[in-house]
C-alpha cells in the first residue's frame, strides 16, 4: 500500500464554477433512533452492515487529505445519528489533532443521547454542536419524530451548554401546517438559553417523497414573524448556509436557511461523505464517487486526492429546486448525511 505524502500542499479545491471547497461533512453512521418524517420513512430502512462503514482510520485519512492537501477549514460529523457510532469521542480526538488543529470541528445530532457523551466529546476536541429541535410540544414531537424522546433532546441541549460548547445551534425544519405556529416559541427558547436557533425550509429529501412546495415556509416569513416581536439586524453571512440576524436587544442571534426560496448555491463550499464512503459534491446530487473502493484497493493519499478533485470537478451550479428539471435524489437525508 502506498503511504502518505510528506510535506506536500496542493492548490485549494476549486469547482467548475469558481467556488473553493473548504468544508467536509462526514456521516459516521446511517442508523438513527428517531424516524423524523421529513428525513426518513417510518419503517423499512435497511441499515448498512458494519463492515461497509468506513473505519475511524479511513475517515481520519480522508479528513487528513482534505485538511493537509487542500486546506479545508471545517469538518462536521453527521449521521443518521452520529452519537450511535460506538467510541465516537475517539474519532473526534483523532480528527481534532489533524493539521495544526485550527480547523472547525462540529457535530450535528438529534440530541437524544448527547447528554451521555457531550463531556467526553468536548474533552476530545469537539468545538460546537447543532441539535435538531423541531417542536417544544411532546405530542407533536412524537408525531414528527415517531418516538417519544423530547425530554432527552432538551436534556441534551442543556448538557451541551453546560459543557461549554459554543455556539450551540438548534435546527428547526419548518413545515406549513405542522410546526409553523411555534416559530416564536422556539425563538424565545433559544434566546432564553443562549442558543442560536436556525429555521430551515423543508427540502425534498424525505424518505417518503411527500415533499410539496406548498408546505415550505419561506425564510422571509419566518424573519418577519420574529422581527415583529424582537427587532432584528442583519449580520455578515459568508459561505454559511444560514443567513444570520442579531437581536437588536443583544439577546443573541437567529438564522434562517432558505434552501428552497433563497438558495445559496453560489457560495456553497461543502462536499459530503456518506457512512459507507460515497462522496457527493452536492446534497442533491444524483451521482456519487466510491471513495471506499479507493481506500480499500490500497490507494495512497495521491489516489484519495485525485478522487476528491475528480468529484469536485462535477459540482453543478445549483440544485434547481423549483425548476421543472429538478429530480429528488433517491437517497433520503439520513442516508446521505446532513
Amino acid at each position: 500500500m502506498a503511504g502518505p505524502s510528506l510535506g506536500r500542499v496542493d492548490e485549494p479545491l476549486v469547482d467548475p464554477h469558481g467556488r473553493t471547497v473548504r468544508d467536509l461533512r462526514i456521516s459516521v453512521t446511517d442508523r438513527c433512533n428517531l424516524r423524523c418524517s421529513y428525513c426518513m420513512p417510518e419503517e423499512g430502512m435497511r441499515w448498512l452492515p458494519r463492515e461497509d462503514l468506513l473505519s475511524f482510520e479511513e475517515l481520519e485519512r480522508v479528513a487528513r487529505v482534505c485538511i493537509e492537501r487542500f486546506g479545508f477549514t471545517g469538518l462536521r460529523l453527521t449521521g443518521g445519528e452520529p452519537t450511535l457510532r460506538a467510541h465516537l469521542p475517539v474519532l473526534v480526538d483523532r480528527l481534532a489533532r489533524l493539521g495544526d488543529g485550527s480547523h472547525d470541528l462540529a457535530l450535528t445530532t438529534n440530541g437524544t443521547t448527547l447528554g451521555l457523551l457531550v463531556d467526553d466529546l468536548a474533552a476530545a476536541g469537539l468545538r460546537r454542536v447543532t441539535i435538531s429541535l423541531d417542536t417544544l410540544r411532546p405530542d407533536r414531537f412524537v408525531a414528527l419524530a415517531r418516538r417519544d424522546r423530547l425530554d432527552q433532546v432538551l436534556e441534551g441541549v442543556d448538557a451541551a451548554l453546560a459543557a461549554g460548547l459554543r455556539p450551540v445551534k438548534l435546527n428547526v425544519v419548518v413545515v406549513r401546517g405542522v410546526n409553523d405556529d411555534e416559530i416564536i416559541d422556539l425563538a424565545r427558547f433559544g434566546r432564553e438559553r443562549g442558543a442560536t436557533v436556525r429555521f430551515i425550509e423543508w427540502m425534498p429529501l424525505d424518505g417518503g417523497h411527500t415533499w410539496g412546495a406548498d408546505r415550505v415556509v419561506p425564510s422571509a416569513e419566518v424573519l418577519a414573524a420574529i422581527g415583529a416581536v424582537w427587532p432584528l439586524e442583519a449580520l455578515p453571512r459568508g459561505s454559511a448556509p444560514a443567513a444570520r440576524w442579531r437581536y437588536a436587544d443583544g439577546a443573541g442571534e437567529v438564522g434562517v436557511v432558505g434552501s428552497v426560496t433563497e438558495p445559496f448555491c453560489s457560495s456553497c463550499d461543502r462536499i459530503r461523505l456518506s457512512a459507507e464512503g460515497m462522496l457527493r459534491a452536492c446534497l442533491f446530487a444524483h451521482r456519487e464517487a466510491d471513495l471506499r473502493a479507493v481506500l480499500r484497493a490500497g490507494g495512497g493519499d495521491d489516489a484519495v486526492a485525485d478522487a476528491l478533485r475528480a468529484e469536485v470537478g462535477t459540482k453543478w451550479a445549483g440544485h434547481a429546486i423549483g425548476n421543472v428539471s429538478f429530480l429528488q435524489p433517491d437517497r433520503a437525508m439520513s442516508q446521505i448525511g446532513g
